[in-house]
């Protein structure tokens, strides 16, 4: 087990500042993989001023619907709460995540060697995914304090007052729609195109299915459908904390956003290798759309605040604070990869990820506690940089 530092001391900031926070609050988390060890920074250092603020809305999506339901379901302070988070993600490792085992990885490869040959015959062994993540499912059994599969925390929350809404996003692989699961109190379920929300009782299953990264995890399977990962069809990140009641928005980005300079840099020379095509897909799935919903959001605010109050139609601004790390988290996956386990560093390089300089397709799947550890002091480091701006956003009467 990998030691967890305490997080550092309080700031002298007075009682009243330290104490529930905004009434109309959300938190969005998204996608990344391993990457969501950063949100677990950002939330460190928050925990450090406000260790009874209270989240009436918690949304994720992808491995962000893991630090969702931790949030959601944890029965203690915020505080306690992230600090059972910052020991989930510094524990971790990748045999916590998925099978790594030589026998495991040649078995998976050999069947999908199987299926690719077979032409769609049948008998061919059926492939659910390039590695299994039983492994997952039992860590999150364990740290979630799940009985029977179901998040019972939530529940817990939701009857105290403590909480109002959480929301897990997953992609319906059945229909090709992005679903929204929704435990909460006098929430009104929403429809748009290519998306919808449901009500659910929050399991395991649920987290399980958001953080499905595609053809890597199996699918999971709710009522008659098969999900995966909640990033893929969910086209407007920022959608289910408005639709749950969230009128001051915190949202958490995995994605790095270089100057023009850096942006115009090449990261590989030559062909690219499957394992750049993969990151640079996977991007655009998982850290490119949070971005793009908040520049939309930002620019409808401004819209509004030209537009005297009669002309709004009962619209009003929305407050939004958009967090994104200060360093590239898939450059920084190259440093850590010799540490993986040998078979699936072998599996890895034969993919590619040593030709490149940033390794984005790795950097989602490097669940080593190293590498998580590093994210989640970036996370608090960046949290802390713009603390005044942070501090103000959470004040009840900012």
């Amino acid at each position: 087990m990998t030691p967890v530092p305490p997080l550092g001391p309080l700031e002298q900031l007075p009682t009243a500042t330290r104490a529930a926070g905004p009434r109309d609050l959300g938190l969005v988390m998204g996608g990344g993989g391993a990457r969501a060890a950063y949100q677990v920074g950002f939330l460190r250092y928050v925990a450090r001023n406000f260790p009874e603020l209270r989240v009436p809305y918690v949304t994720g999506a992808s491995a962000g619907a893991i630090n969702a339901a931790l949030l959601a379901s944890h029965h203690g302070s915020f505080l306690q709460s992230v600090r059972e988070l910052s020991q989930l993600w510094g524990n971790l490792t990748v045999a916590d995540v998925f099978n790594v085992d030589v026998r495991s990885l040649t078995l998976n490869g050999f069947r999908w060697l199987c299926q690719l040959a077979s032409g769609g015959m049948g008998g061919a062994p059926r492939v659910r995914g390039l590695v299994d993540t039983q492994p997952l499912r039992n860590y999150l059994t364990e740290v979630l304090h799940a009985v029977d599969g179901e998040l019972t925390g939530v529940r817990y929350n939701l009857e105290r007052g403590r909480l109002k809404a959480v929301a897990i996003s997953t992609s319906c692989y059945s229909t090709g729609r992005s679903v929204t699961w929704v435990q909460g109190s006098d929430i009104r379920a929403w429809q748009r195109p290519r998306r919808r929300s449901l009500a659910a009782v929050m399991t395991v299953e649920h987290v399980m299915a958001s953080a499905a990264l595609p053809l890597i995890f199996p699918a999971v399977q709710l009522e008659n459908a098969w999900y995966g990962d909640g990033s893929i069809r969910l086209t407007a990140p920022l959608s289910p904390v408005l639709h749950l009641g969230a009128r001051r928005i915190l949202a958490i980005s995995t994605r790095y956003d270089g100057n023009q300079d850096e942006a115009g840099q090449p990261t590989i020379y030559g062909y690219p290798p499957p394992a750049q095509v993969a990151g640079t897909l996977m991007n655009s799935i998982f850290l490119d759309l949070l971005d793009h919903d908040a520049l939309r959001l930002e620019r409808l605010n401004r819209l509004l605040e030209s537009l005297p109050p009669e002309k709004r139609d009962g619209l009003k601004p929305i407050r939004l604070l958009t967090l994104r790390p200060s360093q590239d988290l898939g450059r920084l996956a190259y440093e850590y990869e010799p540490q993986l386990p040998k078979a699936f560093r072998f599996l890895m390089r034969g993919l590619g990820t040593k030709q490149t300089r940033s390794p984005d397709f790795l950097s989602l799947i490097l669940f080593q506690p190293d590498y998580l550890q590093k994210l989640m002091e970036v996370g608090e480091a960046d949290a802390e940089a713009r603390g005044a701006e942070i501090l103000e956003f959470l004040r009840e009467d900012a």
